[in-house]
């Protein structure tokens, strides 16, 4: 055996834990890794944490290294940087991004670690797997120059949505919100910021609008944003909550338009040309802009893990991401 390590589970509604785990002796082809920091996914992860993955979607949602089945006891998670103990030669030392869950230390194929560039901090490359989800959405989007664009919902995966989206020459990109307190964070991608309430007021019809936000509310705004031939890219997850959208108005004689797109394939405009190694590579190539730090809103030890995973899915945690750091295991 390589060592003892602890892992973070869910064991019941809304409830975690932390437990013991052996971890085997890394075979030809695989790494140790002993975690620096972990990020926790707040959307999807508090969801699973509350055990609303409805059944039918419990094989899509499995996260790549989950242990256990749902809706529990299960180990989940998937925004994971540490460094390489043990394994091949150009690996040793490096430091690594992998979709893996919370855990002090793990072993996984070598293939399953991507190497963090030199020039991006280890707790800011926790971002890997969400900038790697607005990679695919802006293939799946595909915006144009100067197109008018709202990003609706500030959430981990709207801000790096709205920041790459912030790089296109002559694009007007607003980060829509509920929370005023989000128009800093906007300000800090470099894009503009409106409340829900005030956004219809501040554009004259969006070419594209991307929602990540998980409410109707958020969805029906989508859509009454666009612009004639407008599209919304749905990003959200809502597990097994219903939805409720309006499709009276405008909707069909602007032949407005809703398509879905989620990172667990490829885009299709890519897949022929590029793999997930690719698209998550780019992604932490991307993550070389310092702007992305202002999603990194707390840091808690390992130990408190449990119950900060409790206050983010109650909401009396406000963050963006919330990264877990950790000691020896």
């Amino acid at each position: 055996m390589s060592g003892a390590a602890r892992a973070f589970w869910l064991v019941g509604p809304s409830v975690g834990e932390i437990r013991a785990v052996d971890l085997p002796a890394p075979r030809a082809g695989e790494v140790l890794v002993r975690t620096l920091h972990s990020g926790v996914s707040r959307g999807t992860e508090t969801l699973v944490f509350r055990g609303e993955v409805p059944s039918s979607q419990y094989a899509v949602m499995r996260a790549p290294f989950q242990t256990g089945d749902f809706p529990w006891p299960v180990k989940y998670g998937y925004l994971s940087v540490g460094v390489v103990e043990d394994g091949p030669t150009h690996l040793l030392g490096r430091t690594v991004f992998a979709l893996f869950p919370h855990q002090t230390a793990y072993v996984v194929p070598a293939e399953a670690v991507v190497v963090v560039p030199d020039d991006v901090p280890p707790v800011r490359a926790v971002l890997a797997g969400t900038v790697e989800t607005a990679v695919n959405a802006l293939w799946d989007a595909a915006p144009l120059l100067g197109d008018r664009v709202a990003v609706v919902g500030a959430g981990m995966v709207g801000c790096c949505v709205a920041r790459l989206l912030g790089g296109i020459p002559g694009a007007q990109v607003t980060l829509v919100d509920v929370d005023p307190s989000r128009a800093a964070v906007a300000t800090a991608l470099g894009v503009d910021f409106a409340l829900a309430g005030q956004a219809a007021e501040l554009t004259d019809g969006c070419d594209l609008v991307v929602h990540t936000s998980a409410t109707s509310e958020g969805l029906q705004l989508s859509v009454d944003l666009l612009a004639a031939e407008g599209t919304v890219v749905e990003l959200s997850w809502y597990g097994d909550r219903a939805v409720r959208l309006a499709l009276g108005g405008s909707f069909h004689s602007g032949r407005l338009g809703i398509r879905a797109s989620q990172v667990g394939e490829v885009a299709a405009a890519r897949r022929t040309r590029r793999t997930r190694t690719d698209r998550l590579r780019l992604a932490l190539d991307l993550l070389r802009d310092p702007a992305f730090d202002a999603l990194i809103t707390g840091h808690s030890p390992f130990d408190e893990l449990p119950g900060v995973m409790a206050r983010l899915a109650q909401g009396s945690l406000p963050a963006l991401c919330h990264t877990i750091t950790y000691g020896e295991g």
